[in-house]
């Protein structure tokens, strides 16, 4: 279930994406490493920005389950 997540950099959308969900392959902001198909990640995305929820869901970023956890 999407949530809304205080960070120290501000609030953040957290969408979990369950393994089969995903089908693309992406590259982790947290590590730099790939979150491969078939992998379970995190997908966020600002929840406080000030251009615009348009704007803050294009730069939506998807994270490994861990690299999420340790993001200050």
């Amino acid at each position: 279930m999407r949530h809304i997540q205080d960070k120290r950099d501000g609030a953040w959308n957290v969408q979990p994406l369950s393994g089969v969900g995903a089908t693309k392959t992406y590259v982790c902001p947290g590590c730099g490493l790939e979150i491969g198909v078939g992998v379970a990640h995190t997908v966020t995305w600002r929840a406080d920005g000030i251009m615009g929820e348009v704007n803050d869901l294009a730069a939506r970023r998807h994270w490994h389950l861990h690299c999420w956890k340790l993001k200050s």
